[in-house]
């Protein structure tokens, strides 16, 4: 059976014989806990304002009794050679190589560039389809350079290629480029096949 919780009526007391003076609960009212002093937290206020008290004393008397010193007499004799100090002195430098360097040159052999004798050719994409492959050459031709797409018998890809070009410099300057401009993601340089 259910019960309910909320309406129930106070518990009757269990003693039988004892009757008790006080009610159970909420019958008379006690009186509330006494608060304590913080006597440490006063007396450490008390310490310190105290110890700020005596400096500012010391200083203000300090300051008080400071007789005023008359400037010293001038006087036109000279004054005897001080000893000299090796600490307050500039170091001598040891090394020269500042100066040497200046009137010096330096002779770099740079080995020349080998000549290739054979044509390079860039490689900008290979599609299977057609008219992928003239629309990466229409981005190429954008940006001024010539591209062609090629097409091997018996292949189902469509390479786009640029080139023939005589140095690699030439075409790394072309591919970076198109890079730049982001017409191409990337490209392969090799030797040109014929």
């Amino acid at each position: 059976m259910p019960r309910d919780y909320v309406r129930r009526s106070k518990p009757k007391s269990t003693s039988k014989g004892k009757s008790n003076s006080r009610p159970a609960r909420g019958g008379s009212r006690s009186r509330a806990p006494q608060r304590r002093v913080p006597w440490l937290a006063i007396i450490l206020i008390l310490m310190l304002a105290g110890a700020l008290g005596y400096l500012i004393s010391i200083i203000k008397g300090a300051a008080d009794h400071r007789s005023p010193e008359p400037p010293p007499a001038v006087t036109h004799t000279q004054a005897p050679p001080k000893p000299v100090n090796p600490i307050d002195q500039k170091p001598v430098e040891k090394w020269r190589y500042i100066e040497q360097l200046e009137n010096k040159e330096v002779v770099v052999n740079v080995p020349e560039a080998e000549e290739s004798t054979r044509p390079y050719l860039m490689q900008c994409g290979s599609f299977r389809s057609s008219a992928q492959a003239e629309r990466l050459k229409a981005k190429i031709a954008f940006q001024g350079l010539v591209a062609q797409v090629r097409h091997k018998s018996g292949s189902s890809w469509h390479r786009v290629i640029l080139g023939p070009y005589d140095s690699k410099r030439l075409a790394e300057q072309h591919k970076h480029k198109l890079i730049k401009a982001k017409a191409v993601s990337d490209c392969a340089i090799w030797f040109w096949e014929g």
